[in-house]
């Protein structure tokens, strides 16, 4: 699986497809990443915080491209 991400919020959405493709719940997820599960679902709902903003202004500035995929 791929997705491109173009902005903060579509980082979530990927999430969302990349677990539901692995058929974890988001508490599974949460679980084995360490974050509470209620963060998780507020990114896959598009919540972003100012760190993510950041990263993707740099980017963005730097004329970079994020592209998330599955590893083998």
């Amino acid at each position: 699986m791929r997705y491109e991400a173009h902005a903060a919020p579509t980082v979530g959405r990927a999430i969302r497809e990349f677990r539901a493709a692995a058929n974890m719940t988001q508490a599974e997820l949460a679980g084995r990443a360490g974050v509470h599960r209620s963060y998780l679902s507020a990114l896959e709902n598009g919540k972003v915080t100012d760190a993510l903003e950041q990263i993707f202004a740099l980017l963005h500035a730097l004329n970079v491209r994020v592209v998330l995929e599955t590893s083998d």
